[in-house]
């Protein structure tokens, strides 16, 4: 693997392209559609069929709402979560090398050798590396030049075919 240096800002552009890219491939779960519908549930039940103060059952209902705007509004929360981050729009270096792939902000260093990764899946505009404990990295393609992406994506498909 060539050895490749860049720079890069974690803009809210990057960050978009990000979540649109890694979205497709993140796991459904059916929980997180059940569970404000049981909220709902559990607190028109309460409201109904206790004595107790009301408080309980409007409190559910309440984060029932609010878990129904998180399903609805996930993109713009997410984005919103991670521009508040101290990361955002700072400076990211990242560098790639025969060991593996490593991204420094003034903030955090972290590291992703390439015996950790299990997977690369490739999408229209990047990259998303799978790691064997089941966290995810995904790298624009534009950070990278054409030879570069392509010898990642080939390593991986190798190691998937045996």
């Amino acid at each position: 693997m060539q050895a490749f240096k860049t720079q890069f800002t974690l803009s809210r552009q990057y960050l978009a392209e990000c979540f649109d890219q890694t979205s497709p491939f993140e796991k459904k779960s059916a929980i997180k559609k059940w569970f404000p519908a049981l909220l709902l549930l559990v607190g028109l039940a309460l409201l109904m069929f206790t004595e107790q103060p009301k408080v309980a059952g409007s409190m559910l209902i309440g984060l029932a709402v609010l878990e129904l705007i998180h399903i609805r509004f996930k993109r713009a929360w997410w984005l919103t979560r991670q521009m508040w981050g101290r990361s955002a729009n700072s400076e990211i270096k990242l560098s790639i090398n025969n060991e593996g792939i490593e991204t420094q902000n003034p903030y955090t260093k972290t590291s992703q050798a390439w015996d950790n990764v299990e997977t690369v899946i490739e999408t229209e505009l990047g990259i998303i590396l799978v790691a064997k404990t089941g966290g995810r990295q995904y790298l624009s393609k534009s950070l990278f030049p054409e030879e570069l992406v392509a010898e990642i994506i080939v390593k991986f498909k190798a190691v998937e075919e045996n």
